[in-house]
């Protein structure tokens, strides 16, 4: 994990643990991600809110974002 990698919550400044990965299928390609950022905390709320739009895709330790997402 990073240093550098905090937490995409609001108001949170906690390093990240989690990387979320999502899509927007109405602005991205299917095979673009983009990400968000949790730490353990943050995790399922996040994850929630990108699963209720249908637009999470996977979920995968900081340490292991794919490049073509950074």
């Amino acid at each position: 994990m990073s240093a550098d990698l905090v937490c995409s919550a609001k108001g949170c400044r906690q390093a990240a643990t989690w990387a979320l990965l999502w899509n927007n299928p109405e602005l991205h390609t299917p095979d673009r991600r983009k990400v968000w950022l949790a730490c353990d905390t943050h995790r399922e709320t996040l994850g929630d809110f990108l699963s209720v739009r249908g637009f999470l895709k996977d979920t995968v330790p900081s340490d292991e974002i794919p490049r073509d997402s950074r």
